[in-house]
């Protein structure tokens, strides 16, 4: 049986919550691998619905879940999450929930630093979800992270803490902010460690443990290829790697254990906040896309832009991120238009381009060359096999596949887990 890796290969907000949910009760383990709690996943199980920010979507059936050492953790959301969980009957223990000790913490200063250099860029402005993601991020890289296995020795944090507050305060006072209050952020560390710890531990022995016993292992992306810090539409991106090649480096597996990479796809295409968008519309057809998909960011709760669906970007996203198959999500979302269009490349000046220019100006001075294809009066919600989908909806994923250069192995025909056409079985690779 193969391990499976689901990464979003657009810009987030594909419906991997729902895809993760359903191959979650086939697996063993559930494995966040990077990101924060700047991520959204919206389950519907049995007519209850569950957003989840932090937490790996197989918590909610009960899967053994892991957040791994590539996430940037953020300990009073952890709390507040798991909380909520527990409000609507899903009971989160260390035994269904699992911390590795090298995460690196989201503290309060992180978060005021995200909403000071938002508020202060002006035209600069990159959408952040000012949850401190990307500033902790940096104190990982700058090796001056305050780490999950600190709450276990905070008697010996104050070197740490010296490398903190010397990068930090001088941020802070050319921002006029006062320094940072050490004692109490001693205080509030002391006070959250309690309920950190019993989930802490060392996830990469437990998932070694489980490779060796044949388990299933689910890797859940957070974000998608788009918004990766490399891969991404810089500098309008997140501040981790979102390709499935950190599903190894972010949870402490070797790559071979990654096995089949599942990529999530909209049958259209829709981005949160600010960047490059060829294909948007912002007419009354991206109106009716929204209107008809419900698009409103899952953890900001900001209305997506919506698009026609762009074959070159996730053709590209297929590519740097090593693909096996896709789940194609939102089908039904374009019952009943006359025609559908995608995107088969761009126009940059005098050239065609069958690929994404690297360069932000050039990203959003590109013009989408389309092919007009019929539509489908009939209703494709709700169908859990080809034989229920229209001939017209059939031949439209079909040339998705021919020009994404890779097959779509699942099918989503609304919000609800079981309505789902499955084309192959990632975990039978």
């Amino acid at each position: 049986m193969a391990n499976v890796a689901v990464i979003g290969a657009q810009w987030g907000d594909e419906g991997k919550g729902k895809i993760v949910d359903w191959l979650a009760e086939r697996a063993d383990m559930v494995v966040r691998f990077q990101g924060g709690h700047n991520a959204g996943h919206t389950l519907v199980v049995g007519g209850t619905t569950y957003k989840l920010s932090l937490l790996p979507s197989g918590i909610v059936r009960g899967t053994p879940s892991i957040v791994g050492n590539g996430v940037v953790l953020d300990p009073w959301a952890l709390k507040a999450e798991i909380e909520r969980l527990r409000d609507q009957g899903v009971s989160v223990t260390p035994d269904t929930l699992m911390i590795a000790e090298t995460c690196t913490l989201i503290l309060p200063f992180h978060r005021d630093l995200d909403g000071l250099r938002e508020d202060a860029s002006g035209a600069g402005k990159i959408g952040t979800t000012r949850r401190g993601i990307g500033p902790a991020y940096e104190d990982k890289v700058g090796r001056r992270a305050i780490r999950v296995c600190d709450l276990a020795h905070l008697d010996q944090l104050e070197p740490q803490l010296d490398r903190l507050t010397a990068h930090h305060d001088a941020l802070r006072a050319g921002f006029g902010e006062s320094a940072i209050d050490r004692a109490q952020l001693i205080a509030e560390l002391r006070e959250i460690a309690g309920f950190v710890l019993p989930y802490a531990q060392p996830v990469w022995r437990v998932l070694a443990d489980a490779r060796a016993k044949g388990k299933r292992i689910l890797f859940e992306g957070a974000q998608g290829v788009l918004l990766d810090i490399d891969h991404g539409t810089y500098p309008f991106v997140t501040s981790s790697n979102t390709i499935a090649g950190t599903a190894a480096g972010g949870s402490g597996m070797g790559p071979g254990a990654v096995g089949f990479v599942l990529g999530i796809a909209k049958a259209y295409t829709t981005r949160v906040g600010s960047g490059p968008f060829p294909t948007e519309l912002e007419d009354a057809t991206g109106q009716r896309l929204g209107e008809r998909g419900h698009e409103f960011g899952t953890v900001t709760g900001r209305k997506r832009r919506c698009g026609w669906f762009d074959s070159v970007l996730v053709r590209q996203a297929v590519a740097v991120s090593g693909v096996t198959g896709i789940a194609l999500t939102k089908l039904d979302v374009l019952d009943g238009f006359e025609e559908i269009r995608i995107c088969t490349g761009y126009r940059l000046g005098d050239r065609t381009l069958d690929y994404f220019p690297a360069h932000a100006a050039d990203q959003m001075a590109v013009e989408p060359i389309y092919e007009t294809i019929a539509g489908w009066s009939e209703s494709t919600a709700g169908a859990r096999s080809w034989a229920e989908l229209p001939a017209q909806a059939i031949k439209y994923i079909r040339r998705i596949e021919e020009l994404i250069q890779c097959p779509v192995t699942l099918v989503s025909t609304s919000p609800e887990r079981d309505d789902t056409i499955l084309v192959r079985d990632p975990f039978a690779d």
